[in-house]
Parts: C-alpha cells; sequence; structure tokens
C-alpha cells in the first residue's frame, strides 16, 4: 500500500491509484472537479480542471492521470490550484453560448457548478466573436447533440469506442473550430446509447425522451431495478413530486442507472432505459367482471366479495390451478404459496419459473431471459413446502382437456409465452377465470370473468432475484395507479377474509417468513439486502451452479 498525505489527511491506497481516486477514497468536503475523468473509460486527461499542486514538483498536475506515490503530499485548493482552475474554466467558456436558462441540463451540468466554484470570471470574448457550431443536431435514435456547449471531453467518444465498442462519435476539425459529430455514415444507433447522456458533463448531448419535459429539480428519485431481464441493472427512477396516481397523468420522466459495481456498474440498456412508459401505460385501472359479454367495473368490495367466493368454492382436488409470473416479487411468490399451496391445499400451484420470453442478449449486459425474478421463482418452487413442481405447459393442456375448472392467472400474460389460439382454446374449457393483472389484455378482456387491478414494480416494495442468484431490492416510487392494489395486500386480505390464519403489515416481514421458509434466502433480511443487494445462500448458489 501507499501512504500520501491529501490537504492535510494521510490516505493509505493501492499501487497505481490516481490522486483524484485517492481523493475521493477521503470523501473532500471540496471534491476534485473534473469533466473528462470517468471511473469507467480510460483516462484522456484533457480538460485539465483536476489540476493539484505536489510538495517537490514544481508544476500542477492533473490529478486523474497522476498515480500516487509513497510520501506524496497533494494540495488540492492551493492558492496557486484555484488560479489555475479559474484559468481553465475560463478557457472551457470561451466560446460557450450563454443559453443555461433554456438549457435542458440546468440544474444537473457541470459547467454552472464548477463556474460557481472555480470561475466566477468575466468573459473577454464579446458574445459576437464566440465561435458559431451546429445546434440540435438528430443524431441517433434517443440523442440529440448541441455542438456549441460540447467542451471536447470526450467521454462520449471513449464510451462508445470502449463499451459496445461501436464507436460512432469522434472530434473533428482542430482549434477553436474541434467539435464532437458522428463518423461518416454512421448514427448513434447501439443499443446503450442513452448512457452518454448520462455521462455528459454539460448539456451537450441531450436524451430526446426527457428534453423539456420537466426541470431536474423537479423530480425525486426512488432507488429500484430494471424488471426488463434477469440482469437486474440498478437503477433510478425519476417521478414528479407531484404526480397524481390517475390514469393519463405524467408520473414517470426517465430511469436512469444506479451504480453497482457487481451487477450492472455505471451502465443501462436503451430497452431498459425506455421501457419507463409501461409503468402508466395501457393499465387496469378497476376491478371490473364479464358480464353478458360486456366489461363491468366493480368496487373493491365486490371485487372480494367474489375472490372470497370463488376461492372458497375450490375443492382439494386438481380442479383448481394457478399460474404465476416471474415478474412478481419474491415476497409476492412466497404468498402465492402460502395462500394457494398452504391455504388452500391447491395441487396445480405454478411459480413462473418455466415461462421464457427470450430477446437479444450480447456481453455487456443484455441478458436473453427478458424475467427479472426467475431465481428467485426457482428458488420457492424448489423449497420443500411448494410441493411438486408443475409447469405452466401441465396446467395449459389440463385446462384443454376440461380438467381445470377454476384457473388464476397471476400478472401473468399467457400470449407473451404461448399461442393466443391456444390460449384461448383452453380457457374456453375452464367455468372460472381469474386473473390478476397490471395492463390490458385484449385475450383477457374477451374471456376472463374476473380482472384484479395490481401494482406494477414500481408502485411496490419486496425484492427481486437475477441470474446470479442476487437478491435486490425494489422499492415503492408512488402508490399504485388508480384503483390498483399490490398484490401482497391482496393476497392479506384474502387470506383474513378466509381465515387462514396469517397476516403481514409490511413488505419487510413477508421477507423475513420467506427466510425462514425458503432455504434459499435463510440468513438474509433487507438490512443485509441494503440498496446494492446480497447474494443468496453459497451452498444454494453452488448447488445451482453444479
Amino acid at each position: 500500500m501507499v501512504n500520501l498525505t491529501i490537504d492535510g489527511q494521510a490516505v493509505q491506497v493501492e499501487p497505481g491509484t490516481s490522486i483524484i481516486m485517492a481523493a475521493k477514497k477521503l470523501n473532500i468536503k471540496l471534491d476534485v472537479p473534473h469533466y473528462c475523468f470517468h471511473e469507467g473509460l480510460s483516462v484522456a486527461g484533457n480538460c485539465r480542471i483536476c489540476l493539484v499542486e505536489i510538495e517537490k514538483v514544481p508544476k500542477l498536475q492533473i490529478s486523474c492521470a497522476t498515480p500516487v506515490a509513497e510520501g506524496m503530499v497533494v494540495y488540492t485548493a492551493s492558492d496557486k490550484v484555484k488560479a489555475a482552475r479559474q484559468g481553465v474554466m475560463e478557457f472551457l467558456l470561451v466560446n460557450h453560448p450563454i443559453d443555461c436558462p433554456i438549457c435542458d441540463c440546468a440544474g444537473e451540468c457541470r459547467l454552472q457548478d464548477y463556474y460557481m466554484q472555480h470561475g466566477l470570471h468575466d468573459s473577454r470574448i464579446p458574445l459576437e466573436q464566440k465561435v458559431r457550431k451546429k445546434k440540435v443536431v438528430d443524431i441517433g435514435r434517443h440523442v440529440i447533440l448541441d455542438s456549441e456547449r460540447c467542451i471536447l471531453c470526450s467521454r462520449c467518444v471513449r464510451f462508445c469506442e470502449e463499451v459496445p465498442k461501436t464507436g460512432e462519435l469522434g472530434i473533428f476539425n482542430r482549434g477553436s473550430f474541434s467539435e464532437l459529430s458522428l463518423q461518416e455514415g454512421m448514427r448513434l444507433e447501439n443499443d446503450y446509447s442513452g448512457n452518454v447522456v448520462d455521462i455528459c458533463p454539460v448539456g451537450a448531448l441531450t436524451d430526446k425522451s426527457f428534453r423539456f419535459r420537466s426541470r431536474v429539480w423537479f423530480l425525486r428519485e426512488t432507488p429500484s431495478v430494471c424488471p426488463g431481464c434477469e440482469r437486474g441493472c440498478n437503477i433510478y427512477i425519476h417521478h414528479n413530486d407531484h404526480a397524481q396516481n390517475k390514469v393519463g397523468s405524467e408520473r414517470v420522466y426517465r430511469l436512469k442507472p444506479r451504480f453497482n459495481d457487481d451487477v450492472n456498474k455505471w451502465w443501462m440498456c436503451d430497452e431498459g432505459r425506455y421501457g419507463y412508459s409501461s409503468i402508466d401505460g395501457n393499465r387496469v385501472e378497476f376491478p371490473q367482471a364479464l358480464t353478458s359479454g360486456a366489461r363491468t367495473p366493480l368496487s373493491w368490495d365486490e371485487a372480494f366479495l367474489r375472490l372470497t367466493n370463488a376461492l372458497s368454492g375450490i375443492t382439494k382436488d386438481d380442479s383448481a390451478a394457478v399460474i404465476a409470473s416471474p415478474h412478481l416479487t419474491n415476497e409476492e411468490l412466497y404468498l402465492v404459496k402460502k395462500l394457494f399451496k398452504d391455504g388452500l391445499k391447491l395441487a396445480k400451484v405454478h411459480y413462473g419459473d418455466d415461462l421464457l420470453r427470450a430477446g437479444k442478449e450480447d456481453n455487456i449486459l443484455l441478458k436473453a431471459d427478458r424475467s427479472p425474478n426467475r431465481a428467485g421463482a426457482r428458488a420457492v418452487a424448489d423449497s420443500p413446502s411448494a410441493g411438486p413442481r408443475v409447469s405452466a405447459r401441465q396446467i395449459l393442456d389440463d385446462a384443454k382437456a376440461g380438467k381445470i375448472k377454476t384457473l388464476i392467472l397471476l400478472d401473468c400474460d399467457l400470449d407473451l409465452y404461448f399461442d393466443a389460439s391456444e390460449i384461448e382454446a383452453a380457457l374456453s374449457k375452464v367455468a372460472k377465470k381469474i386473473s390478476f393483472s397490471s395492463h390490458r389484455n385484449l385475450l383477457y378482456e374477451k374471456l376472463v370473468d374476473l380482472i384484479i387491478p395490481v401494482a406494477v414494480y414500481a408502485e411496490k416494495d419486496g425484492t427481486f432475484t437475477n441470474f446470479e442468484k442476487r437478491v435486490q431490492r425494489i422499492y415503492p416510487a408512488f402508490p399504485p395507479i388508480a384503483q390498483a392494489k399490490t398484490s401482497t395486500e391482496i393476497f392479506d386480505v384474502l387470506s383474513q377474509k378466509m381465515n387462514l390464519g396469517w397476516h403481514f403489515e409490511k413488505s419487510a416481514e413477508i421477507f423475513d417468513a420467506l427466510t425462514r421458509e425458503v432455504p434459499a434466502f435463510e440468513g438474509l433480511s433487507y438490512s443485509k439486502i441494503g440498496d446494492l443487494g446480497k447474494p443468496m445462500s453459497p451452498e444454494v448458489v453452488h448447488k445451482s451452479a453444479g
């Protein structure tokens, strides 16, 4: 280890560590400013704002590209450093447009922040003499470029070259006329293009879907997990603080990657990033029944009455079945087991562990399996009290054969996994069909007797387990939309109405019960999982890997 002093504080780091990373470890109150440096990219050292003073070194050094040395003494805020940073800020702003009030990056722009901390100078360049460049350039599916605002940090260029390795961007021309642009004949169309907006430190690259929709200071962020595939990328849901939980209201404005070194690091794919429209779009708003071929709304009292009557009428034979979805949380799947297997003694309960909807896969983040919690579903299905496994295919075949009298679908759109005509043929043979649905399904609206509106991942508390057996928290960003409820709340009410003997106040209580009954989760708790997740029991992980 190397010992050095930064601003009077001793720090010990590994050999080869840069000064800027050593300073970050100290969590210095006034962080070393930087534009071009990014932990996930190669070092360019071209913005020069991270200059520091080192004892016995005659010139200031850039902290991003200078490795630590034993006994080194560093000053990040000396008078010499402050004067140099002010000069760098003036240089970067020489040709910058004066459009902060209308810039969509206002509120999260490092150029604004660092000017207030390290600049505060008057421009020596009259506005009419500033070099003009292209503005509002459409460079790809999701990104707009404003060349005038670009400070040529080259983060986006290095990202495209080093992460997706597609190399769409480059810096062209020389001197004051240097500018960011697309390589000839290319557009920014890679599967991770939205990340260039995240890493742009200024307002040069902006997101088409977010531009001018909201000022960032009106947004709140809630940590969550992307449900787009079994990777389980850590994300922030950015939502309006004053959002109304009504269908048609604008609640979610964007999703942003949340750093997790063990899962997705700094990145997320475009498919997950721009899938947020499904949170509020095409939602089931209220309980409804199929009456004389038409959907009629129900109150929750009527819905619970119909549910309890349907469930109480189930006989303890093979005439009833449940198909759950691998999009349900671990807590929801545990209550599926507790309600339908332990309480109602149904023989045919499927936890969604064999429902596979495949998509594109790559060697960066995207996984072919588009289910966020298949590993959790398998763990619950493998637990001793879950009984013999039954597949979704077997239940569907039994339904077609007329062996199923009551079928309960738990946020499971079967048409994602089976042919619609096959589903229609099977459901037409079932006397009672109940669907807990978050989104409208035209096939179910035609065939299902009772539809219960349930929450999506952004509206509920719980956990998902990714393909590496890492259990990760999701948090509710806002209450369920319209009259929807969380599945855990609905199951709990049903337990009380049917005198099954259990009741949970919070999802943490459900998870604690889960850890006692499902071996894979043994030893875990919400406090241990934290915001970055924890792997399942090592024995279970080893067994699965084998």
